[in-house]
């Protein structure tokens, strides 16, 4: 067909028609550059990269379709609402009058992100699978300083940090927790809720310093999104364990900056407030009508609470997780990693001492099983409790110590939890400088990767723990492939190796057959039953022939792919010897570390 002359100005084809930059987006959509910023937030509009770029490299473009989205949301009307509102409010206060002025703050129009929540996240498992950047930010603002100059105010802290306690409350409850890794940017934790692997980063206990080089706009752009999303996830997870949402807590332990303790034990009562001290427990039903009574000035009673937290937020102190191991009605059955997380620290009794991370080990130990208490007002079991089996200490001096107790490092429970085994203690006495803390998201069973000696350590112990055959030293995966060399060593007896050798011929003898089958097919040759026979019955050739045979498999493989299929498996072993290098690298290494300390000694 032939393509008709286009005059100019008339309908554009092409990238010109699907694409716009953002100078054209903002006349379109008549609104600023930081309003179409925080939209395009909200909704999940991204830049696109078209294949060519007809106004130039240096702009930014966006489908057509996208912006047409943006054109039709109600939020747009909103923000223009809430334009026309500050306007008002100046007017009030430029002519002093503050009655007016301070009633219009009171009905300015505030945006609602349940709609776009919903939008975004059609399923739940659509949301659990989006939340690892969003429990991040979360838990980024819950541990830094609220400020006026910044625009980090004390409720939005005060949120944050409730959000995050709420979901590390039913972690370490239903047992989720799965990986755990200590940083220097923070601390990594992995969880598994319905089949998504979520993983995010909690910051230190330590004061933040919030920088002039951070955009602080943009990442409250992104916690406007982020808060309703984690308060829909609670929602929903507390009720699957038939809890309700948001939980009532105890106001004495909040006033003490204890609200995640005050959570757990909201979590372990099945939905009826905890008490503090025994005349309170005497005292229960009274208790309870006056939460129903103080529910109904839920206003008032915030106010207070925040009140009382505000100079406790800074510190970032969050209590304890403590009674998450009794069993809750209507729950799941477990699978395999949750019954091994819950008996890890199963009758093991933990006491904190105030120099180590208390907030980070009062959410991972309980999360595997473990009974543990604090320093300071609100523990439930003190120091000097018999009952206590390991102190986690990270001082070498010790005013009093107990000997029907363990005093190890902080290291050591991480170590353990992801080791998924109780490891010795001996490494990790206080002292002495602990085994180097390995990551437990690097897969060290790559192959060619570099597994250092205290990950074969752990290794052996893992074992050793689900009482299988420890190899010996210098026997590995390859060598199981071998009967003769395990005879040698030791590990089999004479009729093992012999069964082993024959089963190892026959599939050497079908791996063979399956090559020439696939080479005639190739070839176009119709094979026979008796050709099949006497492959199978022939002797089968090792060495330089089934290695030559490989690769002309290889080379032929790589014939019959398309051009893209092509380049993606060069990228990749690309890529594998790049790795390669990199492990060949640190081996290199450590041979000359070790080679300097044996000339020292």
């Amino acid at each position: 067909m032939v393509k008709h002359y286009r005059p100019p100005g008339k309908k554009k084809e092409g990238n010109a028609a699907k694409f716009v930059i953002r100078s054209q987006a903002l006349k379109q959509l008549q609104i600023s550059l930081p309003l179409f910023r925080k939209l395009c937030i909200l909704k999940g509009v991204t830049p696109r990269e078209p294949k060519k770029k007809f106004k130039g490299t240096h702009q930014t473009y966006y489908h057509v379709k996208d912006i047409a989205f943006l054109h039709h949301e109600p939020l747009v009307e909103v923000h223009r609402a809430i334009r026309v509102h500050e306007r008002k409010i100046k007017k009030a206060e430029a002519k002093k009058n503050h009655e007016r002025a301070n009633r219009l703050r009171e009905k300015t129009p505030k945006p609602k992100i349940d709609r776009i929540v919903r939008q975004r996240y059609p399923r739940f498992v659509d949301a659990l699978g989006e939340l690892d950047d969003c429990l991040t930010m979360v838990h980024l603002f819950a541990a830094l300083p609220a400020s006026e100059s910044k625009k980090i105010e004390v409720e939005r802290v005060h949120k944050c940090r409730r959000l995050a306690h709420e979901w590390q409350a039913f972690i370490s409850r239903t047992h989720k927790l799965r990986k755990t890794f200590v940083s220097v940017k923070g601390i990594y934790y992995q969880a598994e809720v319905e089949g998504q692997t979520i993983t995010w980063l909690a910051p230190h206990s330590l004061q933040q310093v919030v920088s002039d080089d951070v955009d602080i706009v943009t990442m409250l752009n992104f916690l406007q999104l982020y808060e309703p999303l984690l308060s829909f996830v609670n929602f929903r997870l507390y009720h699957s364990i038939n809890l309700k949402y948001p939980p009532i807590l105890d106001p004495r332990l909040e006033a003490l900056a204890a609200d995640l303790y005050a959570l757990s034990r909201y979590v372990s009562g099945n939905t009826r407030p905890a008490v503090l001290n025994s005349e309170a427990l005497q005292a229960e039903s009274e208790q309870i009508e006056t939460k129903h009574n103080e529910a109904e000035t839920g206003t008032e009673k915030s106010e207070l609470r925040l009140a009382q937290l505000q100079h406790h937020l800074p510190s970032n102190e969050p209590g304890a997780l403590m009674h998450l191991v009794e069993e809750v009605t209507g729950e799941d059955e477990e699978d395999q990693d949750t019954k091994q997380c819950k008996n890890l620290f199963k009758n093991m009794k933990f006491f904190l001492s105030r120099e180590v991370p208390r907030e980070s080990l009062l959410f991972v130990i309980p999360a595997f099983g473990g009974i543990v208490s604090w320093e300071g007002e609100g523990a439930p079991f003190r120091e000097s409790d018999q009952s206590i089996t390991h102190q986690i200490v990270d001082r070498e001096s010790q005013g009093h110590r107990f000997l029907s107790r363990e005093y190890v490092q902080p290291q050591w429970v991480y170590d353990s939890v992801n080791a998924r085994i109780i490891l010795p203690t001996e490494n990790y006495l206080v002292g002495r400088i602990p085994p180097p803390h390995l990551s437990p998201f690097i897969d060290y069973d790559e192959e060619g990767a570099y597994i250092p000696d205290y990950a074969k350590t752990i290794k052996h112990l893992q074992a050793a723990a689900r009482k299988e055959v420890l190899l010996l030293p210098g026997v590995g995966k390859e060598d199981l492939e071998d009967p003769q060399n395990l005879l040698v060593e030791g590990v089999i007896d004479r009729a093992e190796a012999n069964d082993a050798a024959q089963r190892k011929q026959k599939m050497m003898i079908l791996e063979q057959q399956y090559h020439d089958d696939l080479k005639k097919e190739l070839q176009g040759v119709a094979h026979t039953s008796s050709a099949s026979k006497e492959t199978s019955t022939g002797v089968v050739q090792t060495g330089e022939s089934t290695n030559n045979v490989q690769e002309n498999d290889d080379d032929m493989g790589k014939l019959m792919m398309s051009r893209k299929k092509r380049k993606l498996l060069e990228a990749m072993q690309i890529s594998n010897k790049r790795k390669q290098a990199q492990h060949d690298l640190i081996k290199q290494r450590k041979k000359k570390i070790e080679e300097a300390q044996s000339q020292r000694s």
